[in-house]
C-alpha cells in the first residue's frame, strides 16, 4: 500500500479483535504513522472498558483517550429522535444508528485537538456504520483523511486477525469461539450472526443478553409512572432524573419483565438484508409513554404530521445523515409539536408487554363531556348533518354528473 502521507491518525477503538489488529496494521501500512486510540463510553458493559487504555497501548497506540458520552448521547441524540417518533421499518428503535454520529463527532474533536491529519474506523464494507462514520467525518472535518481498513486489507476472517496479532506478539482475549456480533450502548444491545444468519432458525436463549425471557418473567405485573415534559421523559415514579438516569431505571424494570425484544430482518443502506435480535427495554417503555401523552394532546392532523416526521427521520438517522440540514429541519418541526406534549402516564409491564393503563395531561384535548355515550349538554347531534353534507360534497357532485351523463 502506498503511504498517503499520514502522520497521526485517530482510531475509533473498541478494544475488540478488529480494532486491536487495526492499530499495528495502520502503523505498518501508513509509514509508521502515530495511532491515537479513541474510546467512546456510550453506556456499554463496564467490563468492556476495564483495562482498555493499557490494551490499546500494548497494541501499539501512542495514546488512548476514553471519553464519557453517556449523558450527551441520551440527552442530545436519543431524546430528539424520540420526539419525532422514529421507528426504522416499523420496529427498530435505531440504537446503533443514533450512537454513530456522537462517536464520530467526538472522534473528530479529538483529532483536531491532538493535531491528527486522519481518522479511522473499524466498520466493514458490508454494513451501515462505514457510511455513518464517514458522513459525519465529511460534515464536520472534510480536510481530514479517512482510512477504512476493512475496505483495504486482505484479512478476511476472525482466524486471520488472530494470527495477525499472534505473529506480532500482541496479546488479545479474543478467540475463535465468538459466535455473535454484538453492539451495546445505554439504549440497546444488538445480536447478529451465528444461528441468526438463517432466518428459518429461531433465536437461541443466548441470542438475548439483557432481558429475561418473557415466559420466565414475573407472574405479577408491575406498574411504573413516567412523567413527560415537551416530549421528553423527565421522571420515573415521581423521581426527577437526568435522561441517562431515567433510561437506566427503565432499562432495569423493562429487562426484568422481558420488555423490548424484537427479532427482525432489516434492509441495510448498502442493499443487503440482515437479521438481528435487538433489546431495548427502557426505550420501549419510553416510547409507549410518549405515545400515551401524544394521544391526549395532539389533534388529528398534528399526530398525522408527527407520524410523517418519524418515518422520514427514521431513514435520515439510519443512513447517518445526522448533521445534514434535513435532520435539523425535521427536528425543529418535531420540537414545535412536542411543546405541549406534557403529562403523566402509568404503564403496566407484564411478560414482555408494555401497556399504558392511565394517562393525564394539562394540555389534553380529550373531553369527557364531548366523548361520553351518556346524556350530555355540549354536543348538538344535528350539527353533524351539515358537516357530513359538506364533507361528502365532491362525492355528491360526482354521482350527479354520472347520473346526468348516462
Amino acid at each position: 500500500m502506498q503511504n498517503q502521507g499520514i502522520k497521526k491518525i485517530v482510531l475509533a477503538y473498541s478494544g475488540g479483535l478488529d480494532t486491536s489488529a487495526i492499530i499495528p496494521w495502520l502503523k505498518e501500512n501508513h509509514g509508521g504513522c502515530e495511532v491515537v486510540a479513541f474510546v467512546a463510553d456510550i453506556g456499554q458493559e463496564r467490563s468492556d472498558l476495564e483495562g482498555i487504555e493499557q490494551k490499546a497501548l500494548q497494541s501499539g497506540a501512542s495514546e488512548c483517550y476514553v471519553v464519557d458520552l453517556r449523558e450527551e448521547f441520551i440527552r442530545d441524540y436519543v431524546y430528539p429522535v424520540l420526539q419525532t417518533g422514529a421507528l426504522y421499518e416499523g420496529s427498530y428503535l435505531l440504537g446503533t444508528s443514533m450512537a454513530r454520529p456522537i462517536i464520530a463527532k467526538a472522534q473528530v474533536e479529538l483529532a483536531l485537538k491532538v493535531g491528527a491529519d486522519a481518522l479511522c474506523h473499524g466498520a466493514t464494507g458490508k454494513g451501515n456504520d462505514q457510511v455513518r462514520f464517514e458522513t459525519t467525518y465529511t460534515a464536520l472535518a472534510p480536510q481530514l483523511k479517512v482510512v477504512a481498513p476493512w475496505r483495504e486489507w486482505n484479512l478476511r476472517s476472525r482466524e486471520a486477525l488472530l494470527n495477525y496479532l499472534k505473529e506480532r506478539r500482541i496479546p488479545t482475549t479474543a478467540s475463535l469461539e465468538k459466535i455473535y456480533s454484538r453492539d451495546e450502548n445505554a439504549w440497546h444491545i444488538s445480536t447478529e450472526g451465528g444461528v441468526l444468519e438463517s432466518p428459518w432458525n429461531a433465536p437461541n436463549k443466548d441470542c438475548w443478553v439483557w432481558t429475561v425471557d418473557p415466559q420466565e418473567a414475573p407472574d405479577q405485573p408491575e406498574q411504573v409512572t413516567v412523567t413527560v415534559e415537551k416530549g421528553r421523559v423527565v421522571a420515573v415514579n415521581g423521581e426527577h432524573q437526568s435522561p441517562y438516569k431515567c433510561l437506566e431505571t427503565l432499562n432495569l424494570l423493562g429487562a426484568k419483565h422481558g420488555v423490548g425484544r424484537i427479532d427482525i430482518v432489516e434492509n441495510r443502506l448498502v442493499g443487503i438484508k440482515s437479521r438481528g435480535c435487538y433489546e431495548t427495554p427502557g426505550g420501549t417503555i419510553m416510547v409507549a409513554a410518549l405515545r400515551g401523552v401524544e394521544q391526549l394532546v395532539l389533534d388529528r392532523d398534528s399526530f398525522k404530521w408527527r407520524e410523517q416526521l418519524g418515518l422520514e427521520m427514521s431513514y435520515v438517522v439510519y443512513d447517518g445523515r445526522w448533521f445534514a440540514p434535513l435532520r435539523r429541519s425535521l427536528q425543529a418541526s418535531a420540537e414545535a409539536l412536542a411543546k405541549e406534549v406534557n403529562g403523566e402516564v402509568v404503564l403496566q409491564l407484564y411478560k414482555g408487554q408494555v401497556t399504558v393503563i392511565q394517562k393525564k395531561s394539562t394540555n389534553s384535548l380529550y373531553s369527557e363531556e364531548f366523548a361520553t355515550f351518556g346524556e350530555d349538554e355540549v354536543y348538538d347531534h344535528r350539527h353533524a348533518g351539515g358537516f357530513i353534507r359538506l364533507f361528502s360534497l365532491s362525492s355528491r357532485i360526482r354521482a350527479l354528473n354520472e347520473k346526468k351523463n348516462k
